[in-house]
């Protein structure tokens, strides 16, 4: 009779099978066969079984797409075969050239032609059939380590079935779909970050995120294109490479096509210039190689770049229209975006009328007025954007765009934050901006209620149940019940989370408003000098001024916000739900920082921000968020910007973050503070 443990051994072997059937079919032969509640149904059974049996979980099963603990920082792998760069050809005469080069010694040869995609060039070693390593392409010879998150694109197989060699290095690009990118720039904006200029900026700001998480929540796709190292010959041309991938279960590379003759290449770039705008991918050129591998190999490469392939790229296409109106746009972080509004112009295979300014520096900059003639153009071939301003076409009628004092969507005031280029609207409960606030007063920093997720939020304020931070606290088992996915066990674990986050405290519940230029360090010190919400509501910018790092910018900041009715309203119903908006006060730790002020710059190697300022808190010292006369030191780490400059011009002490680890563990230096 089989043991529980042989019977959940054969189960999960099963669902294994079934899940990555079901994946082929959704992800490379976009023909699903299941439901997504079947599949959600099995994954979670995977789930349960490898809890229960931890020995029982595989490094190919799909359960390790999801994404583990984030790394730290990435390891680095060195390539056996380089992963070179490609040439370029702009026209035809760049083509001819370069036929020319290959037939002095490979006369007879055939080409193909595939679309150049515009994303990030991977390596995925597979031995014995089984994904071991992925790795960005880096220098060509040394990669960055990137498997946890490649192990989220689910069009990369984990393992791969059939005849396969025993090492196997399989190359391509790993992308994202022309619509995912538009979302993700939205939603970069909307949080006042920088969009990605393109496709491949993009998948390479996904694939090198330290949270593998974050990787699986973009819809990052993976098409294969040519091999590294192996250990048999594989095949005998190109195309033999892409049939074999596609056997194995890879999407490979589109508009694959032989051809004889150069000309035939040139015939076959016009025709997929010609409908590539119907492509959903990101795609700047075509790529042009030799079709024979062991001509390939006669014709090698420079240091750079394999003499036997070309890159043809597309010219930029770009159209002139008129301005005919600047929005004010209202981002999910209260962010107010400027955009452009203009006659319509078709680029790239649609139909473009607006373009974002991105912000009111970047008007300025450009000098575009409502009623200019501008040149328009989609940046990385996926998003519309405002080049130049044709001045030569002004009459004198266009008129400046203003940035609003009041927000468009809720008649709040606006401001400006210190060193920012966004404009934002300081309700706390603006509807355009309530997902945002929410998720940051629920974070692990601010009042830390775990459960609170982007799924459950959009839900809960889509159906109306939510309208506010407030909200939470009034939410029933009865709500949760409704939206999806969610049962009594994680409803009743979530109200839980909620009902404990009412003790955070007054700085948590501050920072999680979400007042500009207040973040946590900030809010810690207001919270210790004002000790309750009433206090500080009560006070004046000069009375905020005299709390350390707050400085003219930061007290009206504060004030502006609780001024808008909404906030103090917002306030009242926090005070009504039982959050508790004071702070106790603890004694400060004795240690070698007792009585020290430490700024934290730049990005650290080996902390995280918040655990460098626990480090400086259970040590004695307190934690600025800006350099003045009596900082103690600065820590600076990489792209230290101008809190390192500050501490230059002012002579204050700045040390590396090995120096500071360095510090505190000599104990010569526990008895000296005052170096200092």
């Amino acid at each position: 009779m089989k043991d529980a443990r042989q019977r959940a051994s054969e189960e999960a072997s099963e669902l294994r099978k079934k899940l990555d059937r079901a994946n082929h079919q959704y992800y490379v032969l976009d023909s699903p066969e299941i439901s997504d509640a079947e599949y959600d149904s099995m994954f979670r059974r995977l789930v349960e079984i490898e809890t229960e049996f931890p020995g029982l979980a595989t490094p190919d099963s799909p359960t390790q797409r999801v994404g583990g603990k984030p790394s730290e920082k990435f390891e680095t792998v060195t390539f056996s075969v380089p992963m070179l760069s490609l040439g370029n050809a702009f026209d035809l005469e760049d083509l001819t050239a370069f036929d020319q080069r290959v037939r002095k010694i490979a006369p007879d040869c055939t080409y193909t032609t595939e679309m150049k995609l515009d994303g990030l060039a991977i390596n995925l070693r597979y031995e014995k059939g089984v994904l071991v390593w992925g790795a960005t392409r880096g220098d060509g010879n040394t990669g960055e380590n990137v498997t946890s998150n490649l192990k989220t694109i689910k069009s990369i197989p984990l393992r791969l079935d059939g005849d396969v060699p025993d090492i196997l290095e399989v190359r391509g690009e790993v992308l994202m779909k022309e619509e995912e990118l538009e979302r993700l720039n939205q939603e970069r904006e909307s949080m006042e970050m920088a969009p990605f200029a393109n496709a491949r900026n993009a998948s390479a700001g996904s694939i090198r995120q330290l949270d593998p998480k974050i990787t699986a929540s973009r819809k990052l796709e993976f098409f294969a294109y040519h091999i590294g190292e192996c250990s048999e010959r594989f095949a005998e041309t190109q195309t033999g490479i892409l049939e074999r991938y596609k056997g194995y279960g890879f999407v490979v590379v589109p508009e694959h096509k032989r051809a004889k003759s150069i000309r035939e290449c040139w015939d076959n770039i016009q025709k997929i210039q010609e409908h590539k705008e119907n492509y959903p991918y990101g795609a700047d050129g075509v790529v042009i190689k030799v079709d024979e591998v062991a001509l390939q190999q006669e014709l090698g490469a420079t240091s750079h770049e394999p003499r036997w392939a070309i890159a043809f790229k597309f010219p930029p296409e770009e159209a002139e229209t008129i301005i005919r109106d600047i929005l004010p746009s209202v981002g999910r972080t209260g962010a107010i975006t400027p955009l452009a509004v203009f006659d319509p112009v078709r680029l790239e295979g649609s139909t473009i009328s607006r373009a974002s300014l991105h912000n009111e520096d970047e008007v300025k900059k450009l000098g575009v007025m409502v009623g200019d003639h501008v040149v328009v153009r989609k940046a990385g071939s996926v998003i519309p954007e405002v080049v130049k301003v044709i001045e030569s076409k002004r009459t004198g009628q266009e008129t400046p765009f203003v940035m609003p004092k009041h927000c468009p969507v809720c008649g709040a005031d606006t401001l400006r934050e210190e060193g920012s280029a966004f404009t934002r609207c300081t309700n706390a409960s603006c509807p355009a901006q309530v997902k945002e606030r929410i998720l940051h007063f629920a974070s692990r920093d601010n009042a830390n209620i775990d459960g609170i997720g982007d799924a459950l939020v959009g839900q809960l304020v889509d159906s109306g149940i939510v309208k506010s931070i407030a909200d939470l606290y009034f939410l029933t088992k009865e709500n949760l019940l409704k939206q999806e996915r969610m049962g009594d066990k994680l409803a009743t674990k979530i109200l839980s989370n909620i009902e404990s986050s009412k003790k955070a405290g007054l700085s948590r519940i501050l920072s999680g408003l979400g007042i500009m230029m207040v973040g946590k360090v900030s809010a810690r010190a207001i919270a210790a000098s004002f000790k309750n919400i009433d206090n500080l509501m009560g006070a004046s910018e000069d009375e905020l001024r005299i709390v350390e790092g707050v400085g003219e910018k930061v007290s009206h900041s504060i004030v502006v916000f609780f001024e808008q009715e909404q906030n103090r309203e917002l306030v009242e119903k926090l005070r009504k739900a039982g959050v508790v908006l004071s702070e106790e006060v603890k004694e400060q730790p004795a240690g070698p920082l007792a009585g020290q002020t430490v700024v934290l710059t730049g990005v650290l190697e080996s902390l995280t921000r918040g655990e460098a300022e626990k480090l400086v808190e259970d040590n004695g010292g307190k934690v600025s968020s800006s350099v003045s006369k009596k900082t103690s030191f600065v820590v600076a780490g990489a792209d230290a910007g101008s809190k390192l400059d500050k501490a230059r011009e002012l002579g204050v002490r700045v040390l590396t973050e090995k120096e500071f680890l360095e510090l505190l563990s000599q104990p010569s230096t526990r008895q000296t503070p005052s170096l200092f």
